[in-house]
């Protein structure tokens, strides 16, 4: 393969891998990090469960670490001081 294809395989593995919605809400720094946050957020909890699904990983720790993904972004939404009671547009 040469180099172009490679990184266009490679673009494409992520694309699949990791992928990514736009995001249509306000657009603020702090909204659009924390969108980013929380599609890692799940991307993260599709794959624990897919491997607790599968028998990969045990049903207590794809609890625990779930749990911890979940205190992550949690943390993330008080650091960028998201406001819980706002309204969406």
């Amino acid at each position: 393969m040469s180099e172009i294809q490679d990184n266009n395989h490679n673009k494409q593995l992520n694309q699949f891998l990791y992928p990514h919605s736009s995001y249509y809400g306000e657009v603020k720094p702090e909204n659009l990090l924390f969108n980013a946050n929380l599609q890692e957020f799940a991307q993260k909890v599709n794959y624990i469960c897919s491997l607790e699904t599968n028998g990969k990983v045990k049903p207590v720790d794809a609890y625990t670490q779930i749990k911890h993904l979940w205190q992550e972004l949690q943390t993330s939404k008080e650091n960028l001081q998201i406001d819980p009671n706002s309204d969406p547009e």
